[in-house]
């Protein structure tokens, strides 16, 4: 061991070796792997070890297609064999639903690539899986590319294939103490001391104490999980071939081959906690007693899915742990606040993701950025609210429990909720409000009468008429919204407007103006679809996605100067808007200082009522409209003075889906969906707001884009000829058959009263007026591009 390195890597299962490779294949060697015990002592050495293409998240399901890539050329590579089966995979559906869900799955597939997967009938299940059960089964998707690998194997080959381009792995020898230097960081060993530019928590079971050493408090929790090795089967003894991997869902349990028996794996709804603290040093490779009585009714499902188990015994029980993040996906990435510190945490499907998880952060480390979207498993994508260990507890186990249940995109999940709440919830919940989630707060979907429960579905729900109505007061008369919803960040201090104007591609507004600000990294891609407002008193607001405020915080952190001082104000600020064409009318009974000059996109503070609160002139309905912030404690009584003020105009209190609805009616693209980290600014258009006249973070890579050829996909708006569903994000687009693009973004336009769309087309396809189809809930419908702004193209109604 040195006593300096460029990278230390601490933990030495599947992620922390893929991480170690990928450093070393970037040209990093001078980088090494400190594990307390040995190579897999820990989740590592007892997971089943399977791969499969299936993931809700599209840049995951991405990154595992890396992997599996990936595993053949490690092998080959290391010399290690790795004991690789590709016997495919079935992902089965026993309901209507699920077998919808299942058939909408296999087009998003389509979308990003995976083009070796395809739906298959019960009678051609059977058939792949003769020990199978079709009894209540509707369908199922077939993937070329699912299996298993010896886990120790991988594991090795990672380390060895990274040894061989230079790095060193370190057994034996526990990390005891971390701390935080100018230049990086110190490593404290129990056989000495190390110094390191950056150091990767790998840790695994231990990534909460790597973490509280570091005085981080990662929201990470270990439960319990069990599978079964069973003696062998003979109906596998007659077969030439392996039974694929296989998932039943509605049984909650996955298969495998296992020689000549069978492992498998159960997701019980019952979950159980373990070492919420982190698990015991001395703890690596030991497994816990089976729970037979806790898992009792997934394993008769399980047994009656695969009933030749029924004539077989149980050679194995492995009770393990693994570590779970509140949503299931990895914690990787730079923490906010502690330069050089990394995570690459939470893993649960180690052998799975684990080469995407490496490559991504060995490019974040070296690059700056990965070459992927990897949002989904940003680190960043959780705050300080997180770290509650409550808030951890009901997270994950609600993750744990509804591993293989299927969740509808408008169903609201109840653990770690309600966490934060804007002060009128109280009044707002009387008046009829449901509410969904982003990040820790409750924000307003929409309102209903007395008793109404929306049903969760794949299609469209029975709130459709509701949110109907809040689109029809929005365009013609006066709807308030909560938008306590909105981040905000203030911008103070002598150098301000030049950090702004180095940060932001677009021009700053003037004094008592907003403007729509692009934000680009280094290699030109978007970090950022802001509102940037200049009060005129020195002080400047960002304004954006509400969940992203650690990872916009992270960011200008990064890139933070002196004589700028940037503050989060979502714990400070609120408010709420008056949106419609007779939301001026309202204003101007309530606005202390004369208020009718302000026009589109000014900004300015006034008096409303008693109460001090910031305007600005804004809305991303498309209709006239006034967002008004004031402070927390005064935002029961603004919401009490404007209701007052627009009774006589009928106002009414609308919620977030309307505000979808009206935003897609004017092409007005979101984060997440039209802009991401993975996009640029000539795909999604976001370049006519570029100021190509001075210099900002990432000009050379959007000239070169600007340039050059030009993007190869373009964002357009599609009318889709659809009936009981819309789009709703990643759907492929077709033009005689050929693929051409993706939906990113959907929904019912109801003021125009059309199924609405918006998506990455090839430049051939983008044309208005081009006829294309699209699969909408597994169902192929006709689509045409149409040109933007389908409601006011013109913009008048948000001007006048």
């Amino acid at each position: 061991m040195k006593s300096h390195y460029r990278v230390v890597v601490i933990g030495g299962g599947v992620v922390g070796a893929s991480v170690l490779y990928h450093l070393a294949k970037l040209g990093w060697s001078d980088v090494c792997l400190i594990e307390r015990s040995v190579l897999t002592a820990g989740s590592s050495w007892h997971a089943a070890g399977g791969i499969h293409a299936l993931n809700a998240d599209p840049n995951i399901a991405s990154l595992q297609a890396y992997t599996i890539d990936l595993l053949p050329e490690i092998e080959k590579e290391s010399g290690q064999n790795i004991g690789l089966h590709m016997t495919g995979g079935l992902t089965m559906a026993g309901t209507p639903d699920r077998w919808e869900w299942l058939q909408s799955a296999y087009r998003v597939f389509q979308s990003i690539g995976i083009e070796d997967c395809r739906l298959v009938t019960p009678e051609e299940a059977g058939e792949l899986n003769p020990i199978m059960s079709t009894e209540g089964l509707l369908g199922g998707m077939w993937a070329d590319r699912e299996g298993y690998v010896d886990t120790t194997g991988t594991v090795h080959a990672y380390a060895v294939a990274a040894k061989k381009r230079g790095a060193e792995v370190i057994e034996h020898n526990r990390v005891i103490e971390l701390n935080q230097t100018a230049d990086g960081w110190q490593v404290v060993t129990e056989k000495g001391t190390v110094t390191c530019e950056h150091v990767v928590n790998a840790g695994g079971l231990w990534a909460k104490q790597l973490g509280r050493m570091a005085g981080i408090e990662l929201p990470v929790a270990p439960l319990k999980h069990h599978y079964l090795i069973s003696d062998t089967i003979p109906t596998l003894e007659k077969l030439d071939f392996e039974v694929p991997m296989t998932v039943d869902l509605e049984g909650f349990t996955y298969l495998r081959q296992d020689q000549k028996g069978v492992l498998l794996g159960i997701y019980e709804i019952d979950h159980e906690h373990w070492a919420m603290d982190g698990a015991p040093w001395e703890y690596g490779m030991e497994l816990f007693n089976e729970q037979t009585d806790r898992i009792e009714n997934e394993l008769i499902l399980g047994f009656e899915r695969y009933p030749d188990l029924q004539n077989v015994g149980v050679k194995t029980w492995v009770n393990g742990a693994f570590t779970f993040s509140p949503d299931g996906n990895p914690l990787v990435g730079p923490v906010p606040g502690k330069r050089g510190y990394w995570c690459a945490c939470a893993v649960m499907a180690g052998f799975l993701q684990g080469g995407g998880v490496g490559k991504s952060l060995a490019e974040w480390i070296i690059h700056g950025e990965p070459e992927a979207d990897v949002y989904g498993m940003d680190v960043a994508r959780y705050g300080d609210f997180a770290q509650n260990k409550r808030y951890i507890r009901e997270t994950t186990g609600q993750f744990y429990s509804r591993r293989f249940v299927m969740t509808y995109p408008n169903e609201q999940l109840p653990a770690g909720r309600p966490l934060k709440t804007s002060p009128a919830y109280d009044a707002m919940t009387q008046a009829g409000c449901k509410w969904g989630v982003s990040w820790d707060l409750e924000v307003p979907l929409y309102f209903a009468p007395q008793g109404f429960e929306e049903t969760p579905t794949l299609k469209r729900s029975n709130a459709f008429d509701i949110v109907a109505e809040e689109c029809r007061v929005l365009r013609d008369g006066v709807g308030l919204l909560d938008i306590t919803g909105f981040s905000r960040f203030e911008v103070t201090g002598p150098r301000a407007e030049a950090w702004l104007d180095s940060l932001m591609a677009s021009k700053l507004p003037a004094p008592g103006r907003a403007k729509l600000a692009p934000m680009l990294s280094e290699t030109g891609k978007l970090k950022g679809d802001l509102t940037v407002l200049n009060w005129g008193d020195g002080t400047w607001w960002i304004m954006g996605s509400y969940y992203l405020r650690a990872w916009h915080m992270r960011w200008f952190n990064d890139h933070m100067e002196d004589g700028v001082a940037v503050r989060d104000l979502g714990e400070d600020i609120c408010g709420f808007a008056l949106v419609g064409p007779k939301s001026q009318a309202v204003i101007e009974r309530v606005a202390e200082q004369d208020i009718s000059g302000l026009k589109f996109m000014g900004c300015g503070s006034y008096d409303i009522g008693m109460l001090r609160t910031r305007v600005a002139r804004m809305s991303v309905t498309g209709e006239k409209g006034y967002e008004i912030n004031c402070r927390y404690g005064d935002h029961i009584t603004l919401r009490q003075i404007l209701l007052e003020a627009g009774a006589e105009e009928g106002i009414r209190e609308c919620g977030f889906n309307a505000m979808s609805s009206m935003r897609l009616e004017k092409s007005f693209g979101i984060w997440s969906a039209e802009f991401t980290q993975g996009y640029t600014p000539g795909m999604t258009g976001m370049d006519r707001w570029i100021d190509w006249s001075k210099d900002f973070v990432g000009k050379a890579a959007a000239e070169a884009e600007r340039d050059g050829n030009g993007p190869a996909q373009l964002l357009v708006t599609l009318e889709i000829d659809a009936q009981d569903a819309d789009a709703s994000g990643y759907e492929p687009i077709w033009a005689g058959g050929e693929k051409v693009g993706f939906v990113t973004s959907g929904g019912y336009g109801h003021t125009i009263g059309k199924s609405l769309a918006m998506a990455l087309v090839n430049r051939d396809q983008a044309a208005v007026g081009t006829d294309l189809s699209v699969h909408v809930v597994g169902v192929e419908r006709a689509a045409k591009v149409i040109a933007p702004s389908p409601y006011d193209p013109d913009g008048k109604a948000m001007r006048l």
